[in-house]
Order: structure tokens, then sequence, then C-alpha cells
């Protein structure tokens, strides 16, 4: 491992700092806007939604992001989405980043906006504009302002996530920071998960792009809640090359490094995502091995992660291996079920469950007390080949029903 684990979130990169404010959007009781910026202008990537109903912000972003030469600051807000909101909606974007821009002496076209929360709403202008004006004053590049900018984008997440990692490249020290949110409507390709990733790293535009892009694909699109894919799905990727280090404009071993230090922030906030599903008990991981390709090995994992009885049979502990059989054979991946080795492991043990396709001689005592701790694994072996995928998701519970049956009162 090239990179080292830190303490920290957005603002740990250097020339990266962040605010937070209570704007009184929807929620009365706590912050609920946040602030990023950066010293100076950053090359942005970033990956969106595949809903083809997308937020105002979406759109705003994906413009920025594929068509300005750089991004400066981003303003997220909690409460209302912005999604289904028309000319409106969009026209309020703008308003947010020329706020934005007016106070910190930016363009605001280098002002990427995020919104989280109910879909159909219109933004509160004033408020959010207030909000803005109060937090240009409170930028800080303290990890505890980072800290306080991931509690304050959460919506029915119960805790804030956050990671940060430092690397060296070209004899410079790299940092890459990041926090996100996502508890519900959360899905493969990405969810009402929102992710901002910061770094001083010196990186050209399309390496950027290219590193995210393809990182995604084994961090957050392995995620799944609920199987409701967003219409507010963001991941924000800001590099500012502070840290001096060699630009890198190739796929050269800094590149490597880069990538391996981008994925340990993104793996640890997605797993943070499914590990706080709405009102989960338990992070599920399911990896496939022994798998022909790796878009097999995908296509099981994803099955298995949200097979709705598979994920109440994990919340009742009870280790219904049939279930996982069952979702694994309707993926449309093609396998020999009578080959089929199945595990259940976590920090009380690990256990065989099915050989060659049939129950193994298990203890179902054994098998619930594995299946009682808070992080829980699958492991599917399927024989076929080399290729191996793993997918995280959360048990199916009372409360996930309780929270979205009146979310929006």
């Amino acid at each position: 491992m090239s990179y080292k684990i830190i303490e920290g979130g957005v603002t740990a990169a250097k020339g990266f700092q962040s605010a937070s404010a209570a704007a009184g959007i929807k929620y009365k009781d706590r912050q609920d806007m946040a602030l990023i910026y950066s010293q100076v202008p950053c090359r942005a990537a970033g990956t969106f939604t595949t809903n083809i109903v997308k937020a105002a912000p979406v759109k705003w972003d994906q413009d920025i992001v594929y068509h300005k030469p750089f991004a400066q600051a981003v303003v997220i807000n909690a409460g209302i989405a912005n999604a289904c909101t028309g000319a409106e909606g969009y026209g309020y974007c703008k308003e947010t980043a020329d706020a934005a821009a007016e106070i910190l002496g930016i363009s605001a076209d280098a002002v990427l906006v995020a919104s989280t929360g109910v879909i159909g709403m219109q933004l509160p202008m004033d408020r959010i504009a207030a909000g803005i004006k109060a937090m240009a004053p409170k930028l800080d590049k303290s990890l505890a302002s980072g800290t306080a900018a991931a509690k304050a984008i959460m919506t029915t997440d119960t805790k804030k996530k956050e990671a940060a990692v430092c690397v060296e490249l070209g004899g410079k020290t790299v940092t890459i920071g990041g926090m996100c949110k996502g508890s519900g409507m959360i899905h493969p390709n990405m969810c009402t998960m929102l992710a901002f990733i910061t770094t001083d790293a010196a990186i050209s535009r399309e390496m950027l792009q290219e590193a995210l892009k393809e990182d995604v694909k084994d961090t957050y699109n392995m995620v799944s809640v609920d199987g409701d894919t967003s219409t507010n799905d963001t991941v924000l990727l800001l590099a500012n090359g502070m840290a001096g280090n060699p630009e890198i404009t190739e796929k050269n071993q800094d590149y490597q490094a880069f990538k391996a230090a981008l994925h340990e922030v993104n793996e640890t906030l997605a797993k943070k995502i499914a590990g706080d599903g709405e009102g989960c008990t338990a992070l599920f991981e399911v990896t496939i091995t022994g798998a022909e390709t790796k878009e097999q090995a995908v296509t099981l994992a994803k099955s298995v992660v949200t097979s709705s009885l598979t994920k109440a049979a994990i919340f009742g502990h009870d280790a219904n291996w049939g279930r996982i059989l069952c979702a694994m054979g309707y993926s449309g991946a093609q396998f020999d079920p009578e080959k089929v080795d199945l595990f259940f492991e976590s920090k009380a043990g690990k256990l065989q469950i099915i050989e060659n396709g049939v129950a193994a001689d298990y203890s179902e005592e054994e098998a619930t007390k594995i299946l009682s701790q808070p992080e829980v694994t699958a492991v599917a072996d399927i024989k076929m080949g080399s290729a191996q995928a793993t997918a995280w998701g959360c048990d199916l519970t009372f409360d996930y029903v309780k929270i979205n049956a009146d979310y929006r009162s």
C-alpha cells in the first residue's frame, strides 16, 4: 500500500477550505448548507446520475465539468433536491453560483452546486443567499471545519462520512480528502449520493476525469440500499495542484499511485453510505469470486446485494442461502449452480454454508452468530475463472419503510 490513511475530509488537502451554516431550508434544528473553496482554481472532474430525470444542479455541474476551464467552489444544500423544478430550478442554480461568485470574488462559471432532499420543491433563494453570506467569512482549512461541512450535507444519514489519504508523487506529499452523504434512494449507478473529493495533486483534466470515471465503477456504482437510482447523484473531484508534484499527464507510475489513493477514499466513502442505509442495522458485503469475467462477477454481486428477500434475511440474522442462490440465478449471468460454494463471514468467524450447490453441514447457531455482527459478508465462489467483484448494501428493516412513508412530512 503506497498511500497512508490520515484523519480528515475535504479540508485535508492543501489550499482547500470549507464552511457550513444553518439556513433553515427544510430543517429547523441543524446546519443544512456547506461551502467548499479552493484558494486557487482547480481542474474539475465529475460523474453524474444515469437517471433520465436529472436535477437542475446535475445539469449545471455537467456544463462546468465538461465545458468550463476550471472550478473553484462548491455550494451544497440539504433538505430540498431542486429536482423536477424546470427552468425556474435551473435559474436558481445560476442565482446560487452568482451569489457565491460575488462574495468570493470568482467567476460564476467556477461555482459548482449540489442539492439533496425532497424532489419537486423550489429552493428558497432568500435563505440560500443568506446561507452563502453567512458561510463565506467562516471559510476555514481546519479538519473540524471539514467535519462540520460533512454533517451539514446529511439528510436521513445518521452519521457524517469523510475520509482522507496521502501519497508520495514525484517526491511530493499529495493529499486526497473527501466527504459524502447518502442513506436512501441509493442504487448502483450512483445514488442520492453526493460525494466531494478534493486533492492538491497536479494532474491534467483528462487524467483526472479518467481516474474518477474508472474508479466510480468499482466503488459508488457497487452500492445499493434500496434499488432506486436518484435524480441527484453527483461525484465531484477537484484538483488544485498545490502539492507541487510533477503534473500527471499520462498513465505513468504516479498516475497509478494517485488512482490507488483515490480508490481508498472512494471505497471508504461508498462503504460508509452502504453501512448507513436508511433504517439498517448491518453493512452487507457480497463478493463473487472464481468468475469468468469481471462483468459476470459484477452482475452476480449486484443481484444478491439488491435482493429484498436476502436483505430481509440478513436483518433476521437468518442463513437463508436459498435466497442468495436464487438472486444469482435470475441475475442474467450464466454459471453452474451445482458448482457454487458459499460462505458467510464477519468478526464472529467464517462458515461454509453451501458446497457445490447444496447445503453444507453447518451449525445454524454459528451462522446466526456470524450474521448478528454490524458488518456481514457473503462470499460465493462460482469456480469458472479468476475474476471477482464486491458490492455493498445493507439489511432491510421495518425502519426503512417508516422513514420513507413520511419523508415529506
